[in-house]
């Protein structure tokens, strides 16, 4: 599908004509909120250009819709009021059954952005970065489950982790996503039958940070339309049955200045420079304070435990998969360059508001001068408590209510994001505690199974 670059009249113009020709009859224009569920609204195409310049009507609700279907108030958002939608028109893309997609954001009446416009917030954390001389490129994995309409666990065929047998049994759904994927402009670098039974990743390339997050976006839906046309639906849970592996949705995040790669040709440890040592110093500093923006739901804390490669050890470390950081180096087997991934993300996160508060964090490191902590070169799991506490590490919180309770307290996440959308993530976090402070783990796991699907 064409990438349509331009934003002025003739692009949009040209832009309707190619959707039409393409057999396009509406378009969906979607956000992202901060219980980390995708809101849609659509037009028919002969309104693509209102969409894209006035935009359609939204409730400030929308930003504290819960995964219940419930509204979690807050004091400054209620019924009253309203916002626009608008999508931008260089993300358009192609969609099966007649339909075109775009990332959209939310805008107030008068035009100025959303202050809880988690794609917005993005675009001014990148921005910033921009301005003090550095790029970022980041990358997205995606893993889920496939399941049952209802919900319920699909036949118990043989299955082996990473193994052959789940690509060769669901072959059929796979190369019909790769296919979509492909169709829509969202190239697929790798995709592994994974841990859990008939759970599957898939990675993106890296781009820019909110194209990036578009991306991930984007091919969370057309998951949804694939699955759905082979009698499925796929499970975005961060732990959709409980006593088993979760879902990740790892980020990946690379940083230059003026071309030169931060996290490669230094004289540190693997070649990582001092800006680039500070950025992970920053990050890992940081981490706790932004969790809640990372693993904030309420299934979030059962997926972080030790020995689940969740990255629930406080630390970094190259390829350690326990590290909350695991540092990829550069070489033959990295084309795309040395870059940090961070592991506790899951897709109960807001995309966006995930890649700002890492961004974020990475910013305010550099600016601070941080140094690079010491690596953790093994499993953190394998050290006696004394030697874990000599080297600095510590478990991240696993407690919904620790989590949030740190986020909304949290000097660091508030100056660097604001306030508007911590009160709007804690509201709706806290609300999900409180509505599923009785239910016991299976049933929790049941009930939200589906909560964060497309």
């Amino acid at each position: 599908m064409t990438q349509f670059a331009s934003a002025d009249e003739s692009a949009v113009a040209k832009a309707q004509r190619e959707l039409e020709a393409a057999g396009v009859r509406t378009v969906i224009g979607t956000v992202v909120n901060a219980s980390g569920l995708t809101l849609a609204k659509s037009v028919p195409l002969a309104r693509l250009k209102t969409f894209h310049e006035a935009g359609m009507g939204a409730a400030p609700v929308w930003h504290v819709f819960t995964i219940d279907g419930g509204i979690a108030f807050t004091n400054t958002i209620t019924t009253v009021g309203d916002m626009r939608l608008r999508i931008d028109i260089a993300g358009l893309r192609v969609l099966p059954g007649g339909r075109a997609w775009a990332p959209a954001s939310l805008f107030e009446q008068d035009g100025t952005g959303s202050p809880v416009c988690a794609r917005g917030l993005l675009g001014d954390v990148g921005g910033s970065l921009e301005e003090a001389g550095y790029q970022a490129l980041m990358g997205h994995e995606l893993e889920f489950f496939l399941v049952a309409p209802d919900g319920s666990a699909l036949e118990t065929a043989p299955w082996v982790p990473y193994g052959a047998t789940g690509l060769l049994d669901r072959s059929a759904f796979l190369d019909d996503l790769l296919s979509a994927l492909n169709r829509a402009g969202v190239p697929v670098e790798q995709v592994h039958a994974e841990y859990g039974r008939n759970q599957f990743e898939f990675s993106l390339p890296p781009a820019a940070p909110v194209q990036a997050a578009d991306a991930a976006v984007l091919a969370k839906i057309i998951v949804g339309i694939v699955a759905r046309a082979h009698g499925l639906q796929a499970s975005f849970s961060p732990l959709p049955f409980a006593g088993t592996v979760g879902n990740g949705a790892h980020q990946h995040l690379s940083l230059h200045k003026d071309g030169v790669p931060l996290f490669s040709g230094g004289s540190g440890p693997h070649g990582i420079r001092a800006e680039g040592g500070a950025a992970i110093g920053g990050i890992i500093a940081g981490l706790p304070d932004i969790q809640g923006f990372l693993t904030g739901s309420v299934l979030s804390g059962s997926r972080l435990a030790p020995g689940t490669w969740s990255g629930a050890y406080l630390c970094w470390g190259l390829e350690n998969r326990e590290a909350s950081v695991r540092f990829l180096n550069e070489g033959q087997s990295n084309p795309h360059g040395a870059n940090v991934e961070v592991k506790i993300v899951d897709p109960s996160a807001n995309v966006y508001l995930a890649s700002a508060a890492i961004l974020a964090l990475a910013l305010n490191g550099i600016r601070g001068g941080l140094r690079l902590p010491a690596e953790i070169p093994g499993d953190p799991g394998r050290l006696s408590d004394d030697e874990r506490q000599r080297a600095n590490v510590r478990l991240l919180a696993n407690s919904p209510t620790a989590i949030i309770d740190t986020l909304d307290t949290s000097r660091l996440a508030r100056g660097l994001l604001g306030d508007a959308v911590v009160d709007a993530t804690v509201a709706v976090r806290r609300y999900e505690q409180q509505i599923s402070a009785d239910l016991p783990p299976d049933e929790l796991a049941e009930r939200f199974r589906l909560a964060w699907s497309i």
